[in-house]
């Protein structure tokens, strides 16, 4: 029998798939809300295995195919790689997998995923649908650091603040990472608003959401935080002052974590010591002699099994691949590496784009903001996602859209700048009488 949750969310997901059947674009949101929240997962009866995300997929679809609005993909290097990526997925999974049978269940996941990624693209192409899809992507993760930090500071700093149950993010270094991910758009979001209290609350977020990285007991987490805080510094109009609130604020926060949790972040310096850092190098190692022995293809969805460390690293106990950049290079060779590698470089060149033309325009300062948090949201995963297999999670995949996306909108806006900017200027041209001429 169901409890009110499963019967709420139930209802309450159903009755908005007529809204999706009308418009792409909330079916978008809705699926951008469960595949990254995983709602149903905070259930107890029948909703917690239901297929809301496949429901929510279909009926998108099917609004998307019968809706009138121009379907176009805009091909942005960041957009040709990614769909390259996705393609040499599919090569590695039907020619070099190691394990057939377990990666084609992994693709089929990944091209959900990624299908519905570029589905994104096609529907989001103006400024309210953009911030509509960053303000659902923020709030779903958001919603876990304000719970997590409520908790860390009842628990005084020894409790440790896991993720919701299934999906990417169940772990703590997952939930870590997805948090100091999330905190530069919680950052775009206050920038968005003229509201006082809309402002404080914003604040009041971002701290608690820094006190639940912090209470995750995450090394990797804590690296991408001040690695993501360094980056917003360095950026910001007003360094001084933000250098001192991110000064009082830290060093508050770390003083205040026990005793244990200073332990714990010592051993980023001490990492041979550590018999989970020890790990990660032995997983590493792994993957780079399986790239070797295999380096255009690698081994294919989940590659990282016991039988093949057996074969290509004997003396390394058997992990995860516990890093984004090892996990494809173990799963997809040098090629799917490198095509990785230039998804990121390529999206952040996005950024700048964006960022340049924008820079003197009031009416894209939203665009320039975002383009630069964004770039933030990437060191953040580029740096903890060094610590943890996250290569296929949707949520960066979702921030490479929106670059391209708000790229799209600021392009399209400039060009009608522009022409009225033209026409009127033909308009104030006196024209000569034939008797003139």
């Amino acid at each position: 029998m169901g409890s009110f949750r499963d019967i709420a969310l139930t209802a309450f997901i159903f009755g908005m798939l007529p809204m999706v059947l009308a418009h792409p674009d909330w079916g978008i949101l809705l699926w951008t809300w469960v595949g990254i929240m995983n709602p149903h997962k905070m259930t107890w009866g029948f909703a917690y295995n239901f297929p809301f995300a496949l429901i929510i997929g279909i009926v998108t679809i099917i609004s998307i195919a019968i809706s009138k609005e121009p379907k176009t993909i805009p091909l942005y290097p960041s957009i040709i790689l990614l769909i390259l990526f996705l393609l040499w997925e599919t090569c590695t999974t039907a020619v070099f997998s190691l394990y057939p049978d377990l990666a084609w269940t992994k693709w089929v996941k990944v091209l959900k995923i990624q299908f519905f990624i570029l589905l994104t693209l096609m529907v989001m192409q103006s400024e309210a649908r953009i911030r509509a899809l960053v303000l659902v992507a923020t709030l779903s993760i958001a919603f876990f650091g304000i719970k997590g930090g409520v908790y860390t500071i009842l628990k005084g700093g020894g409790g440790m603040v896991l993720g919701p149950d299934g999906g990417f993010i169940s772990g703590n270094t997952e939930i870590a990472l997805a948090l100091a991910v999330t905190l530069p758009l919680m950052r775009w979001l206050q920038l968005q608003t003229q509201r006082r209290w809309l402002r404080h609350v914003a604040t009041v977020s971002m701290i608690l959401m820094t006190i639940s990285i912090l209470g995750s007991q995450s090394r990797g987490g804590f690296l991408a935080l001040t690695a993501m805080g360094a980056f917003v510094w360095m950026k910001s109009r007003t360094k001084v002052v933000l250098g001192l609130v991110l000064i009082v604020v830290s060093t508050t926060l770390v003083v205040n974590m026990p005793e244990k949790w200073h332990e714990k972040m010592g051993t980023i310096e001490k990492y041979e010591e550590n018999r989970s850092a020890v790990g990660r190098l032995g997983a590493w190692e792994f993957a780079t002699k399986l790239a070797i022995a295999r380096p255009i293809g690698g081994g294919g969805f989940e590659a990282f099994q016991r039988s093949a460390y057996e074969r290509y690293a004997p003396d390394q106990r058997p992990l995860d691949a516990h890093s984004i950049w090892f996990q494809v290079l173990g799963e997809h060779g040098f090629v799917g590496l490198g095509l990785f590698v230039l998804i990121w470089v390529f999206s952040w060149f996005t950024g700048s784009q964006i960022i340049r033309m924008s820079r003197k325009r009031q009416d894209l300062t939203w665009a320039r903001d975002l383009a630069g948090m964004i770039q933030a949201s990437i060191i953040a995963y580029c740096v903890g996602g060094s610590f943890l297999g996250l290569a296929y999670w949707d949520y960066p995949y979702i921030l490479v859209v929106v670059l391209a996306l708000t790229k799209v909108v600021a392009e399209k806006r400039i060009k009608e700048v522009d022409a009225a900017r033209d026409r009127d200027r033909t308009k104030q041209v006196p024209r000569l009488s034939p008797d003139a001429r």
